[in-house]
């Protein structure tokens, strides 16, 4: 982690939403973020029917592989996934 980072928000205030019509798991987000928040894995079969059409279809030519934000309680809301994601598939969000 860098200490130079201009993190907005202590852990845990804001958290990552991920689109996942958008999304296509090209990784961007998991490489940039300094806390780990982010994991690539497979869409399960049952978030898949949520998609919709251009979803769904993206989903299959990419294997369903999405980002993940798997410790969003560590989020700092530095925006580095928001702004690295070539889909624009990340926002910040307060956490509920």
């Amino acid at each position: 982690m860098s200490g130079n980072l201009s993190c907005k928000q202590a852990p845990g205030v804001i958290v990552p939403r991920i689109d996942r019509n958008r999304c296509e798991g090209k990784d961007d987000c998991v490489r940039v973020c300094p806390y780990d928040v982010f994991e690539i894995g497979v869409l399960p079969e049952a978030e898949r029917r949520d998609l919709s059409l251009g979803g769904r279809i993206k989903g299959f030519f990419h294997g369903y592989h999405q980002a993940f934000a798997v410790r969003a309680d560590q989020c700092r809301a530095c925006g580095l996934c928001v702004a690295a994601c070539p889909e624009h598939a990340i926002t910040l969000t307060r956490a509920a």
